[in-house]
């Protein structure tokens, strides 16, 4: 029970005194002391006047264990009310600057740094001090459209050191290795698969190629790659053989498909053992068979040695290229290389038919269906166009790069076979009548070792975009990957990395009438600006699959900072 009671330090030592107390005196007494009781037990409170005359308490207030507890709890609880507000006004701002969403860059103006990469990533972050104020009208600083990435401070580091060099030490065995994919895909399998034979202490025979990939071409690794430049080049890193010995012809090989995106420590170990066991094992796959990051750097410097400098093409293949780029430069102007990868395999295996026919659509749909390695049959193109991951249409390509400011007299080689649809690349044609592929700038005469060799056609077209003033790709395929990556190994020239994402959401909006072209170009140059294929270090990734592929982005590994 709680009873509070007043009196004046006399009552409590002499109740009978009080009579002889004037009133006055009195109330001044009882002011000096006020008691609580709870339960009989008698606490002193606090003065009743206190806070009328601060002067006189202030040391009292301050006094540890007091009333200091009370006076820091409130002040935590004020700073944290602070916080909570700023934190809500950063978010707005945030909210206002993110470009993954619908709403883009509005800001007065903006001045976009060319000699960093760093404006918008490939995450789609953004770097908030890469943008500042500058003085109305709009002005926008862009670079020139056929403007290289700066990359002065960058070069090559792919140099063995005397202790990569290979020793007279015995092989543990032999590797056969059968490729598997595209021309591209298999290149880089190949080029993984010389790796994995140094950690290994292994030997490799000459690679054998797909012959049963969707363009059945039956050429053979002699057809495509210098191969005794492969052996030559690797010398000193793996000893490399065109077929195996006769002691070994006899023996089983023992076949394996390795694990994807495997550690060294994988193949020193586990696959080590098994080799000299066995003596010969043939690894029946060879895509993505080693991981992006997480290597040693001398491993990392021996991929890009086989990729960019061992895995040469054929005279043959480097000649009638060569042709094709000449005549693409006889006026001494630049041209784009386009990866218009809008063919019917990909739109197959993708699911993407945006702009195609009803019937198209489920010619596409059939071919899905037969291709038994193919696991995802039903898919929704329309919702994988929104999340940027279906190759662009002509049609998309022509008002992107009008948008990005090339001129409709622009020279676009398109490095890709047939492109599928009834109408092909007129919607591209038609703002960018210089349409070039490997079909009309050789001659039949030129072209005839090439019949019905789609991964010869390939490294031609390959070397080209090698090659490009500007290249452009319009799906991350394995394709865009080995030339981007090449193109940064050999200076960070200069690739345009559509955010087709984003891309998609602004074409949609223009086509709905929501802004005006000079909007929309204007954002579609804000956007790029500095997806060009400059210096960015590559990053791991939380699910290793979906993380920047190796040959995609070398740095780091094979380039370093100066």
């Amino acid at each position: 029970m709680l009873t509070i009671s007043v009196t004046s330090i006399a009552a409590t030592e002499d109740p009978s005194s009080t009579a002889d107390v004037s009133p006055r005196i009195l109330r001044l007494m009882t002011r000096r002391r006020v008691i609580e009781s709870i339960d009989g037990n008698v606490l002193p409170m606090r003065n009743a006047i206190l806070f009328r005359r601060k002067g006189r308490f202030w040391p009292d207030i301050l006094r540890p264990g007091r009333y200091m507890c009370v006076l820091m709890f409130w002040g935590l609880m004020t700073l944290l009310f602070m916080t909570l507000l700023a934190k809500f006004a950063l978010l707005n701002t945030l909210h206002d600057l993110k470009l993954d969403r619908s709403e883009f860059i509005t800001a007065r103006s903006v001045e976009i740094s060319i000699r960093t990469n760093k404006l918008i990533t490939e995450d789609d972050n953004i770097i908030i001090s890469e943008f500042k104020e500058i003085p109305l009208p709009l002005k926008l600083t862009l670079p020139d459209i056929w403007t290289k990435p700066n990359a002065d401070l960058y070069y090559k580091c792919v140099q063995r050191s005397s202790k990569d060099i290979i020793s007279g030490d015995p092989t543990n065995g032999y590797i056969f290795v059968h490729s598997n994919g595209g021309l591209n895909q298999m290149k880089t399998g190949i080029s993984d698969m010389v790796a994995i034979a140094k950690v290994m202490n292994a030997t490799l025979v000459l690679p054998s190629l797909d012959h049963n990939s969707f363009w059945t071409d039956p050429s053979d690794f002699k057809d495509i790659f210098d191969w005794k430049h492969f052996v030559e080049y690797l010398e000193e890193d793996i000893s490399v053989v065109d077929h195996l010995p006769p002691a070994y012809a006899s023996i089983k090989p023992l076949q394996r498909a390795p694990v994807s995106y495997s550690k060294a420590s994988y193949y020193s170990n586990q696959m080590s053992s098994l080799l000299k066991k066995h003596k010969v094992i043939n690894f029946t796959h060879t895509d993505s068979r080693l991981a992006n990051n997480g290597l040693p750097n001398p491993i990392q410097r021996l991929r890009c040695r086989a990729m960019y400098e061992a895995l040469k093409f054929t005279d043959e293949i480097l000649e009638l290229a060569d042709k094709l780029i000449t005549r693409l430069r006889d006026d001494d102007k630049p041209f784009i290389a386009l990866h218009l990868r809008y063919e019917k395999d990909m739109l197959a295996f993708t699911g993407c038919s945006h702009n195609l026919s009803k019937a198209e659509d489920e010619e596409l749909r059939k071919l899905r269906r037969s291709v038994r390695h193919w696991k995802e049959k039903h898919i929704n193109g329309e919702e994988r166009r929104r999340q940027g991951v279906c190759p662009m249409t002509p049609r998309e390509v022509a008002v992107f790069l009008e948008a990005i400011g090339f001129p409709s007299d622009t020279k676009i080689y398109i490095v890709a076979g047939n492109i599928y649809g009834q109408d092909g690349v007129k919607a591209l044609q038609d703002k960018y009548p210089n349409i070039y592929t490997h079909s009309n700038l050789a001659t039949e005469d030129e072209l005839s070792p090439f019949n019905n060799r789609q991964n010869k056609l390939a490294a031609v077209d390959y070397t080209v975009a090698l090659e490009s003033d500007v290249f452009v790709f319009t799906y991350d395929g394995n394709m865009a990957k080995a030339v981007q990556g090449h193109r940064k190994y050999e200076g960070f020239r200069k690739t345009i990395i559509p955010d087709k994402k984003n891309f998609v959401k602004l074409i949609d909006r223009m086509d709905k009438g929501l802004i005006s072209w000079e909007e929309f170009s204007m954002k579609v140059k804000i956007l790029h600006a500095n997806r060009t294929g400059g210096p960015v270090l590559r990053k791991p990734g939380k699910v290793v699959k979906s993380e920047e592929s190796f040959y995609a982005n070398p740095y780091p590994g094979c380039i370093c900072e100066k």
